[in-house]
């Protein structure tokens, strides 16, 4: 079986490596993201003859080889572009979360969060009475905040500038703009203060004030801190967390779940959306640069290859970075502006290992039966050293003197276990999410492959801590650190966030102050990707909210 395994996963790695090759992932091309889907479903399609009326800069990723769960993508988007028609199968997990514990006895103990509250408050009472009654509560609080803060996704941050403009009668119109906040402080109501700590204070100071067992909050807090360079212990990792919940799937709020043949079918389901209301997609075009017609205004695209896109609009799903530092000359742009966005903090933790193996994982905690099938802890996002969480506070500190955490917060998860076609029968897709790793080594290191081999051999080793066995079972592994995040993914420094999700960079000032509304200082040109408001992850909301706001200025062209 190991061996059948190995010829098929050479197979798929050398036919990955030929259909999504770097350079296609690395530079930016021609294609529809979700922007692009919303404005042909919009009606712009019918215009697209021999100029564009609008092209979007960027694409989704076709494998799952970086983004692997899928929560926070907006219901209205599912509605609106009809995916399952598409073809977009999700295969919701419950239970989700599972957190072995490295301790002297037999078993290990674990707890297994689901969807059923009293199963949750039995796993949770194995470590605390009083943990397991407030857990409901808590649930229920946090649900209170997300709901209160879910309308603020789907609409631009108020332009506080234009408040005072205009007539009497457009100042009045612009107060419309306010309604989500308005709406999202009255539904806060009494309890506004203690969710303002929510936002503000360190996750581990508001689990401390719910819980008193280590593991419950350790493995609560990994929401707070993933694909953050943050610890539990940072001001305003609260947010964070929230953010991570506020997803849901088939009406479950807080639900997560891998996309059928992987997240390149959620890609694929766009693109036939796209398609089928007349948008066209150019793949492997990469785009040089912005055009600017004479007025300053965005005037389409220039592609390496020497040709030119005109189009009315264009749209970037491209970081901010990418799209203000490389695509458009540095002398069209305000010098305040330009400084805002090299200075947006892009630090990133996180290395992303793929591993095939050819046998579940069979954790102390939780062993396998002898038939090997998956077991109900196999579909979770699975939690390794997330004892306490001084251990992710001390995985951090290291990460911040330059060095790798010598025992990484690992969430690891086998994506096969719910949809078995992704490997060879018998065999299994792992993904490993790794921080806190740095960017840029110590003493002047680099990450070479030497670097990247020893530190997934120490995530590796952890791994066998917790299930004994694995390393023995693994038949190839892809690492991706910060840099090749960055090289293959267009990723600034790495960040899956296109920057940090910190408070400071969110809402009116992402991706900078006075130009949060997806307009940029170019006229015609949008950006619509993770660096707009609200952030990152497979959310789509930025793009969403950015078509209507580029179809809105099209109608007064």
């Amino acid at each position: 079986m190991a061996r059948h395994c190995g010829a098929m996963a050479t197979r798929i790695q050398a036919r990955l490596s030929t259909v999504c090759s770097s350079r296609w992932l690395q530079d930016w091309h021609l294609s529809l993201g979700l922007s692009g889907a919303r404005l042909a479903h919009a009606g712009a399609a019918e215009r697209l003859q021999r100029e564009y009326d609008a092209v979007v800069i960027g694409a989704g990723f076709k494998f799952s080889r970086a983004s692997y769960l899928l929560s926070l993508l907006r219901p209205q988007i599912y509605a609106e572009l009809e995916l399952q028609r598409h073809g977009l199968r999700v295969l919701p997990r419950d239970p989700y979360s599972f957190t072995p514990l490295l301790e002297d006895r037999s078993p290990p103990r674990s707890l297994l969060l689901g969807h059923n509250m009293a199963q949750n408050q039995q796993q949770i009472a194995q470590f605390s009475q009083k943990d397991a009654q407030a857990y409901p509560e808590y649930e229920a609080f946090m649900g209170g905040m997300v709901s209160a803060l879910d309308p603020l996704l789907d609409s631009p941050p108020v332009d506080t500038a234009a408040l005072g403009k205009g007539s009497l009668l457009q100042q009045l119109r612009n107060l419309r703009a306010l309604r989500p906040l308005l709406q999202a402080g009255l539904a806060l109501g009494q309890q506004l203060p203690r969710y303002y700590e929510v936002l503000t204070a360190p996750i581990s100071k508001i689990l401390d004030q719910w819980f008193e067992s280590e593991p419950l909050k350790a493995t609560l807090a990994t929401d707070a801190v993933i694909g953050a360079m943050t610890s539990p212990h940072t001001p305003g990792s609260g947010y964070v967390l929230l953010h991570h919940v506020m997803g849901e799937l088939e009406g479950r709020r807080g639900a997560w779940g891998y996309v059928a043949g992987g997240m390149g079918a959620l890609s694929q389901a766009i693109a036939h959306a796209a398609t089928a209301r007349g948008a066209h997609i150019f793949v492997e075009k990469a785009v040089c640069h912005v055009l600017l017609g004479r007025d300053g205004q965005a005037r389409g695209v220039a592609l390496q290859d020497g040709t030119e896109v005109r189009s009315k609009l264009v749209l970037s799903n491209a970081s901010p970075q990418i799209t203000f530092l490389e695509l458009i000359p540095q002398e069209q742009l305000p010098k305040d502006f330009v400084q805002r966005i090299q200075q947006v903090d892009t630090r990133s933790p996180v290395t992303k290992i793929n591993v095939a193996v050819d046998r579940l994982p069979s954790f102390l905690a939780a062993p396998n039966t002898r038939d090997g099938q998956p077991l109900p802890h196999h579909q979770c996002s699975i939690h390794l050293n997330c004892e306490n969480t001084h251990l992710l506070h001390q995985a951090f500190t290291e990460a911040t003197h330059g060095h790798p955490s010598n025992r990484p917060m690992i969430e690891l998860c086998i994506p096969s276990a719910l949809d078995p076609g992704l490997a060879p029968q018998g065999c299994h897709v792992v993904s490993l999410f790794t921080q806190y790793t740095p960017s840029v080594l110590a003493d002047g290191q680099s990450w070479d492959e030497q670097a990247k081999n020893a530190y997934a051999d120490r995530v590796f080793d952890c791994i066998e801590d917790y299930a004994p066995g694995f390393k023995a079972s693994v038949i190839g592994r892809d690492i991706l650190t910060p840099p090749d995040l960055e090289r293959i993914f267009g990723l600034p420094g790495g960040n899956i966030f296109h920057g940090g999700m910190s408070l400071d960079q969110l809402y009116f000032a992402r991706p900078a102050p006075s130009y949060s509304g997806y307009r940029s200082p170019i006229p015609g040109l949008y950006l619509c990707g993770s660096g707009a408001h609200p952030g990152g992850g497979v959310m789509g909301a930025a793009g969403r909210n950015a078509a209507q706001v580029a179809l809105k200025d099209f109608r007064s062209l």
